[in-house]
């Protein structure tokens, strides 16, 4: 993906979860799912979950 693409989902990310309010966590948990299942590939799925949050972690430290 380009950076403007990666933009473009980061966007619709942010209004999904202000949309959702105080059920931004359930919106979250859907997203990665449909995702997940887009990919196909439930290790692969995994792996970037972790991958999320090590970087959560890096950012925290920053």
């Amino acid at each position: 993906m380009t950076a403007a693409e990666v933009e473009t989902v980061y966007e619709a990310l942010a209004l999904g979860i202000d949309a959702a309010g105080g059920e931004s966590e359930l919106f979250l948990a859907k997203v990665a799912l449909l995702l997940a299942r887009e990919i196909g590939d439930p290790e692969r799925a995994v792996a970037l979950i972790e991958s999320a949050g090590r970087h959560l972690g890096d950012r925290a430290a920053a």
